[in-house]
């Protein structure tokens, strides 16, 4: 049975570091939450260790650029694993070859930055499609464009066999009051044509053990039990944490802010309801992070 918690202090004794999610949790792709960062900086000021974990398909550098624009102060993380950098770990390995076909926007060119963590890194060359040997996806060209706009593109990949590799297993994100569509959505679509997919990011395995070395960085390891995830994305945040046997906080008044019909707590049968139909049993639930 999941329990509906006011915040995060009720709970937080049980643990020493946290896998806390970005995007829904810690800001709303505009601005921070004030009362989100403040839980965090209670939850450091307490000794336990803040890991962003987020399926934001760039580098740990440009995101914590980002939500530094956005108002996430310093203080309230200590280090960041992105999917990105689990993504870039396995194309500088040449998990889809020397040549790409990159379907992403103009500010997700630092994906292919090098990766030092890589001895004897692949070179990778982004190419026209008909000249690839596989598929960088970061995201969509237009976050408001449906992914069946690059169905042609797809279909072309999909008939020469090639692989895709996916930053960002998203499928959708609010951008404040706005709904995007993410590179999961293209990977979706393309595993339904027939494609490969080679996923990274939550709720796939590569990015926890990054997020794992990360925090390791900090001192002894960290039990599993001793790790709380948040998040508010249910296939992403949620299934990823019971597949790594984490407990997990699910923030309801994320992307299922509707369908749990959360105020400042979600509704117990609407949240009882919108779990049972994803099969998802959370230790916790809380309306917003706080």
């Amino acid at each position: 049975m999941t329990r509906i918690i006011e915040t995060l202090a009720e709970i937080s004794d049980d643990y020493d570091a946290l896998f806390c999610d970005l995007w829904g949790c810690v800001h709303d792709g505009v601005r921070a939450l004030p009362e989100a960062v403040a839980a965090l900086q209670a939850f450091r000021a307490g000794g336990g260790t803040v890991v962003l974990l987020t399926n934001a398909p760039r580098p740990r550098s440009a995101v914590a650029a980002q939500i530094a624009t956005l108002g996430v102060p310093d203080d309230a993380w200590d280090t960041i694993a992105t999917s990105g950098d689990a993504a870039r770990d396995a194309m500088f390995r040449g998990a889809v070859g020397h040549r790409v076909f990159f379907i992403g926007e103009e500010r997700d060119h630092v994906f292919f930055e090098p990766l030092h963590l890589v001895e004897n890194p692949v070179e990778i060359t982004r190419v026209p499609l008909d000249e690839a040997e596989g598929v960088v996806v970061t995201g969509p060209l237009d976050p408001m464009a449906p992914p069946e706009t690059l169905r042609p593109q797809l279909l072309a990949a999909k008939t020469r066999g090639l692989k895709m590799l996916s930053a960002n297993p998203d499928v959708i994100v609010d951008k404040g009051d706005r709904r995007e569509f993410c590179g999961g959505a293209i990977a979706e679509l393309y595993e339904e044509m027939g494609g490969t997919v080679l996923s990274f990011g939550k709720p796939h395995p590569p990015v926890y053990d990054l997020a794992r070395r990360r925090l390791a960085e900090f001192g002894d390891p960290v039990p599993d039990e001793r790790i709380l995830a948040i998040g508010d994305g249910i296939a992403t945040d949620v299934r990823g944490a019971a597949l790594e046997d984490l407990h997990v906080l699910f923030v309801s008044g994320g992307l299922a802010l509707a369908e749990t019909r959360t105020e400042r707590h979600p509704d117990e049968g609407a949240l009882e309801s919108f779990l049972a139909g994803h099969g998802a049993v959370p230790e916790y639930a809380i309306g917003k992070l706080r």
